[in-house]
């Protein structure tokens, strides 16, 4: 039965042939002979605007119907709703334990719903994925399962909340059963009013006293209220057409009832201009229960205006929350059209096959971006919600075959890598205690450089063989360094002498005499040359021992190229000093003889300028400038000659 039926009802108005009749098994014996009443249905029509507005009603009357039950259910508005689509399954199994903690057990149970869709639906998922990756190793299907922490938390929560509601149900079963007998008890009694023989005043307030305990009666089953409130109102309005002997009392009730029902019109109309559609419609349900339950009808002259005006504004609120649904449906669209094209990459994703570690890695990410953006794009058309996500299921579905294959292979190359190392552990263990570094040093050298070619192993073996053949090789090595150091001591003891005698070079202070500080160097020279050979690997140290004396010759005020003879005999010290004296030695002498070719060059080029100032006196800047140059680059090569005579005496 449409609420457009009810409300007439409520003020008093017949039902029309047009209209859905109220079944006439749920109604009173007197309402199915009432004929009068019948031939007022037949000569009624519903208006054709009625007719439309029957959705209207009809939405309203269903969920004040389903709040009937209980009238803390109408909480259920106040349940904040989320995207519980772009939930994690952590998240919904925590989104799960706050409704049941802080809400009403009975309120819930539309996001209780959705929730478990969604959980169910991620898991699903996960478990395909999981049972892959179980096949992929070569397990057997009948022995597969697989739960996690989250999923026994989720599915406890949810035990927890169909225990509670069943509780919730039984509890309040019965007590809607005695409620309802209640009522049609009281429906009985304002049946027989209408056969009391006593003053009318006397049945007036006893009505009026119906009237209170039929609003006290307390809820009653959802698919009982309509027919529940239809029967009594079809008898109010008949005791108030019984109630014409004393109009007095009447037209008091209608008057009030007349000016409460004008304050919710009034209201209703305030609502049509409310942008908020929900609250809109929301508040719009409580007005016609008002309507509906706490008042009754008015005179008959006024009844057709009230209605028209209370169903325009209850259309009006109806029309727009439509309007909303359907921008709603036109977003969905859109995030329909992302979600395609995300499924999309991943299906192109899924199709390059990539042949290495850090690539499939890079793909892994996108994959978990592109999954973490199809549940954050919103939600689709219900019409096609499940193959939407059947198709995104799919498509990462291709995806981790293809991901599982890779690993599956590279788990194969992995295993026999580590087959090839431990072949090298053995060959270091093996040899790790030879005393013939001649023959196993080469050996050591050659494995630890196969192994390095070798590649990737199962990481919860990589430290572990690692660890086992650098212990294995770190062992040999340092015997032989330990062994090559003792045959070869003296060296570290000259080193040690050399560290010594350097810092105390660095440290001397020049006394100022120049004869007697080069005749300290040389000694120093001649100290260090007399210490002998450090080992191969420390041979550092001679070079900064003449950069030194270099330094200390610097410091000498001296001629310079007495200066340049004796840093120059200091050099030949050195290269005299090394064990591989003749080739340096070479490489000076080739050095010198160029440097003197270079001089030589340039003397001669300088003489050929001269000829170009034959005709210019001697004293002119540049002429003189010329000269000065010229014996400039002699008295060098002079130097580099004597610096030739010099090392040619080194040969001899």
């Amino acid at each position: 039965m449409s609420e457009n039926d009810n409300l007439q009802n409520a003020d008093g108005k017949k039902e029309t042939e047009t209209e859905v009749s109220t079944p006439k098994e749920n109604l009173s014996p007197e309402i199915e002979n009432n004929s009068d009443a019948d031939k007022e249905l037949k000569t009624n029509p519903v208006s054709e605007s009625k007719e439309k507005d029957s959705e209207a009603h009809s939405e309203i009357e269903a969920n004040n119907a389903e709040d009937a039950e209980d009238e803390s259910n109408a909480e259920r508005h106040d349940v904040e709703e989320k995207d519980y689509h772009a939930m994690s399954m952590q998240a919904l199994a925590e989104e799960l334990n706050r409704l049941l903690k802080h809400h009403k057990i009975q309120t819930i149970s539309k996001q209780v719903n959705e929730i478990k869709a969604e959980f169910n639906a991620k898991f699903s998922e996960l478990l395909e994925e999981k049972k892959e990756e179980f096949l992929e190793e070569g397990g057997n299907e009948i022995d597969f399962y697989y739960t996690n922490d989250t999923k026994k938390l989720f599915s406890q929560l949810y035990k927890d909340y169909k225990q509670s509601i069943s509780t919730y149900y039984k509890e309040r079963e019965q007590n809607l059963k005695q409620n309802l007998e209640n009522r049609l008890a009281i429906i009985e009694e304002i049946k027989g009013l209408l056969s009391v023989e006593e003053n009318m005043g006397t049945t007036y307030k006893t009505f009026k006293e119906l009237q209170e305990k039929w609003r006290n009666a307390g809820p009653i089953p959802r698919d009982k209220y309509n027919n529940a409130w239809n029967t009594y109102h079809h008898h109010v309005e008949r005791f108030y057409d019984f109630l014409h002997l004393n109009n007095d009392l009447r037209d008091m009730d209608f008057k009030h009832n007349y000016e409460q029902k004008l304050k919710i019109i009034e209201r209703a109309e305030e609502l049509a201009k409310d942008d908020n559609v929900n609250r809109a419609f929301r508040e719009l349900q409580v007005l016609h229960k008002l309507w509906k339950e706490e008042l009754g009808p008015v005179a008959k002259e006024h009844r057709e205006e009230i209605w028209e005006r209370f169903s325009n504004a209850t259309k009006t609120i109806h029309d727009k929350r439509q309007a909303y649904y359907a921008d709603l449906d036109k977003a969905y669209e859109k995030n329909l059209e992302k979600k395609e094209e995300i499924i999309a990459k991943i299906q192109d994703i899924g199709e390059d096959k990539a042949n290495s570690h850090g690539a499939w890695q890079k793909k892994i990410k996108e994959v978990e971006a592109l999954r973490e953006a199809f549940f954050n794009a919103g939600k689709v058309p219900l019409k096609v919600n499940e193959a939407t996500w059947a198709k995104f299921k799919d498509a990462v579905r291709t995806f981790n075959r293809g991901k599982n294959k890779f690993y599956k292979d590279l788990k194969k190359d992995q295993y026999e890598n580590l087959q090839k190392k431990k072949e090298l552990i053995k060959i270091a263990e093996e040899n790790k205690d030879s005393d013939d570094f001649a023959v196993v040093t080469p050996l050591m050298k050659k494995i630890q450089s196969d192994w390095k070619k070798i590649g990737h192993v199962p990481r919860r073996d990589s430290d572990k063989i690692w660890k086992q053949f650098k212990n294995a090789c770190n062992h040999y090595f340092d015997r032989m360094h330990a062994q090559r150091k003792a045959e070869n001591q003296h060296l570290y003891d000259a080193f040690d002498k050399k560290v010594k005698l350097l810092d105390e070079l660095k440290a001397m202070k020049l006394s100022g005499d120049n004869k007697a500080d080069v005749e300290t160097l040389k000694t120093r020279i001649s100290e260090w040359k007399a210490i002998g050979h450090v080992p191969q690997n420390k041979r550092y140290i001679d070079g900064k021992f003449y950069k030194a004396i270099d330094d200390a010759f610097d410091k000498l005020k001296m001629e310079k190229s007495k200066l340049e003879m004796v840093k120059f005999e200091s050099k030949l010290e050195n290269l005299a000093n090394n064990d591989d004296d003749t080739r340096l030695l070479d490489n000076e002498h080739n050095f010198i003889r160029k440097k003197i070719d270079e001089v030589k060059s340039e003397i001669t080029q300088l003489e050929n300028n001269l000829q170009f100032f034959t005709n210019v006196d001697s004293d002119n800047p540049l002429v003189k400038d010329v000269h000065k140059n010229i014996d400039k680059h002699k008295k060098e090569l002079d130097t580099w000659k004597a610096k030739l005579s010099k090392l040619r005496g080194m040969y001899s």
